[in-house]
């Protein structure tokens, strides 16, 4: 096992250099990496000395030693030893004593210990060895329309685009955009002296969609005629999901972020 450097980019984005099966967790503050054994347990809490992640350290309401990961050699799972339940993807809830197989991908979970509070643990398991000798590495896909890895959005764009798909970055079962009201509800308490309204949350979100729509389609009404703006930024909110512009660390953004504690 060894520590991750304090620099690692989100899960979402990929893995750090690891051995094949091995589990990779990232907290707020640090995480670590460890290649499968038999009877390895990796703990996380808010006992930042005694767990080997730390997860909501002034939050009371996480356990001391509120999770456990582990490894019977060839699969890992997630346990739940703390009194609040954790939330996997999906809107799917562990509750305490009750444990899971970890899939081969990326999985986010959170600790909510109330309204509007809940930490973030990243984890990420790595494909298995493959038998044999090692295939070369794929050539990166061509992309004839000049797509980027990621796409290029300013502060303020990134702020109400978490705002706007908070409930698919926190992987919430069947998400939806919020309403233009709910947004500018929630910047107007972040930054009071910006004067968010609904239209400017809008017309924020609708430049980001004119632009990208150059190279995606399915962002704007000339694409999708009849389609509202809940269909549009929907489409949108899986676009830069799906190739990690926006990633479940973002929430931090919001003020009662995952995972700060």
């Amino acid at each position: 096992m060894r520590e991750l450097p304090p620099d690692t980019a989100s899960l979402a984005r990929g893995l750090p250099e690891c051995e094949p099966g091995s589990l990779v967790a990232l907290g707020a503050h640090g995480g670590v990496a460890a290649a499968p054994a038999a009877g390895l347990d990796l703990l996380f809490g808010r006992d930042e000395p005694g767990v080997h992640i730390a997860v909501g350290e002034d939050d009371p309401r996480v356990s001391r030693r509120h999770g456990l990961l582990h490894c019977d050699g060839q699969r890992w799972t997630i346990r739940n030893t703390g009194v609040v339940p954790i939330r996997l993807p999906g809107s799917q809830l562990l509750p305490s004593g009750h444990e899971q197989p970890l899939p081969v991908s990326y999985t986010p979970v959170f600790i909510r210990t109330g309204p509007g509070r809940e930490h973030l643990l990243e984890i990420r398991v790595a494909s298995p060895a493959e038998p044999g000798p090692p295939a070369p590495p794929p050539a990166p896909p061509a992309d004839p329309a000049g797509r980027p890895a990621t796409w290029e959005l300013t502060a303020r764009e990134r702020l109400v685009l978490v705002a706007l798909g908070q409930r698919y970055l926190r992987h919430e079962a069947n998400p939806q955009p919020r309403t233009w009201n709910q947004v500018a509800e929630q910047l107007a308490e972040l930054q009071p002296d910006q004067r968010w309204t609904p239209g400017a949350a809008e017309d924020t979100v609708r430049e980001v969609r004119a632009r990208l729509a150059r190279t995606v389609a399915g962002l704007t009404r000339d694409q999708l005629a009849g389609q509202d703006d809940d269909t549009l930024n929907h489409n949108l909110l899986v676009e830069l999901l799906v190739d990690t512009t926006v990633v479940p660390p973002d929430l931090r953004l919001l003020g009662n972020p995952p995972g700060t504690g």
